[in-house]
């Protein structure tokens, strides 16, 4: 009997044991999601004015994406598909959260509802500490009062005035006093250009107290988002530039912020945990097309690449966005991925297989699970991408009118199909031949275009 109970005690431990070592062998999580900044802003993308060398180092150090998409060509929904894994319009968000007026002309909602399941609730649930510092944008500002990151499934938070609790505002006045007056969260001033270091800094603590368990954590800076706000330090270092002062301004801070990304990766190496820390670096959206940059004579600042379009658009300059992902002890250094195509509702799925985190019940995911391109084994996409922009009222379009886009695309394969709500305005691209979407091929391909349409405005009405 004595033996039996030995032998029960015995096998307890081996199986406590091993899971305490699976549990610390589980990945560390990072995004590193970027506000407004185009394909070819990082110089390892293709930036012809600057070098961004500690991004370029998580390229060297990780995995390219070059076929990667966010869900959205502007702010909000983009970070409800992110979050939720699921089109942001079945949220009812169509564009950027602002007013309780705006929103209702737009049909939306006020905030994102917080009984959603999103990637920080289901990795919390399953031993995760969380936290989101940066940009939030998903509810509270302006005149609305919305539920705090804590209740999306955040441990910590600090956020700008697109979000409340603890937050950092810029000034007293516009959208920072609008957010000061709401309460709800202690909140203090400073620059502009502080923030990013700020995010960081809250990072690193975050990282120094959770280096013993897995973490997943959101540092998303805002300052690459007009306004650009550089110090005179960082604009002398683009002197040459002062004849577009926005470009030059744009610089300065895109200098900035990586030089802050690096000492981010610098604590995951002081701590001895960068070899099982997944970070991921992206973008929310296409670069700024304010009419005023055109008004005063300037293209506006930031780059796409070979791509055609930019923020507030559905061509690909407005949702094809930079994609590197590091992770040492699984994925192969300096590779680049040109034929997968990822979205960022693939990465809730993706990053439940890549975690061993069991998914949230009855929870419907839009997202394919994409855990073997984002370690390395180029995948097939078993599903189409779809988007929609600007079939509601109110919806900000580009300041260059040649940008503005049909309100509806989907992306199969090689193929891109863009089109109205009503099936008007049909325009079809194959994104291999022609990635600047210079040719019209619809005209060629009436059975495509009437395959893909049907597809694509079914997906419409589901929303």
């Amino acid at each position: 009997m004595v033996m039996i109970r030995r032998l029960i005690l015995f096998l307890f431990a081996a199986v406590w044991v091993a899971c305490s070592a699976s549990a610390a062998e589980r990945p560390n999580v990072i995004i590193l999601y970027i506000d407004d900044m185009g394909y070819a802003d990082p110089s390892c993308f293709g930036n012809p004015e600057i070098k961004t060398p500690n991004i370029d180092r998580l390229a060297n150090e990780g995995l390219k994406l070059t076929n990667y998409y966010t869900n959205s060509p502007i702010c909000s929904p983009s970070r409800v598909a992110l979050n939720t894994g699921q089109a942001p319009g079945r949220h009812q968000v169509w564009g950027h959260f602002a007013s309780k007026e705006q929103n209702r002309k737009r049909n939306m909602v006020d905030f994102l509802d917080p009984d959603v399941q999103t990637i920080a609730k289901a990795l919390q649930a399953d031993g995760y500490a969380t936290a989101h510092f940066g940009k939030w944008h998903m509810g509270g500002g302006r005149d609305v009062v919305a539920p705090l990151p804590q209740a999306y499934g955040f441990d910590e938070s600090l956020v700008s005035f697109e979000g409340l609790g603890e937050r950092i505002l810029f000034d007293t006045k516009g959208l920072s006093g609008a957010s000061a007056k709401l309460g709800h969260g202690e909140h203090r001033l400073v620059e502009k250009h502080e923030s990013s270091g700020i995010y960081v800094d809250r990072a690193i603590d975050f990282i120094g107290r959770n280096k013993d368990k897995p973490f997943y954590l959101h540092v998303f800076p805002n300052d690459v988002h007009d306004k650009h706000v550089a110090t005179e330090e960082n604009l002398a270092k683009y002197r040459d530039y002062e004849k577009d002062p926005f470009l030059q301004a744009f610089l300065a801070v895109l200098d900035n912020m990586d030089v802050q990304i690096g000492r981010l990766l610098d604590a995951l190496d002081e701590n001895e945990i960068a070899d099982n820390t997944i970070v991921i670096f992206t973008s929310d959206n296409g670069p700024t097309d304010w009419p005023r940059y055109y008004k005063e004579g300037f293209d506006p600042p930031g780059y796409t690449g070979p791509f055609f379009g930019r923020k507030w658009c559905l061509y690909e300059g407005g949702i094809r966005m930079p994609f590197i992902i590091r992770w040492p002890a699984k994925v192969e250094a300096g590779k680049t991925d040109e034929t997968s195509i990822v979205a960022a509702v693939d990465l809730f799925p993706s990053l439940l297989t890549m975690t061993g985190t069991p998914p949230p019940a009855g929870w419907d995911l839009d997202g394919e699970d994409m855990s073997g391109a984002l370690t390395g084994t180029a995948q097939e996409r078993p599903s189409p991408v779809f988007w929609e922009y600007g079939g509601n009222p109110g919806i900000l379009r580009p300041g260059n009118p040649d940008f503005e886009s049909p309100t509806n695309a989907m992306r199969d394969g090689d193929w891109k199909l863009l089109t109205n709500d009503d099936g008007s305005g049909a325009q079809l691209f194959n994104l291999v031949e022609d990635p600047g979407e210079s040719e019209n091929l619809a005209a060629k391909n009436p059975e495509r275009v009437a395959e893909m349409k049907k597809v694509l405005l079914e997906w419409r009405a589901s929303l």
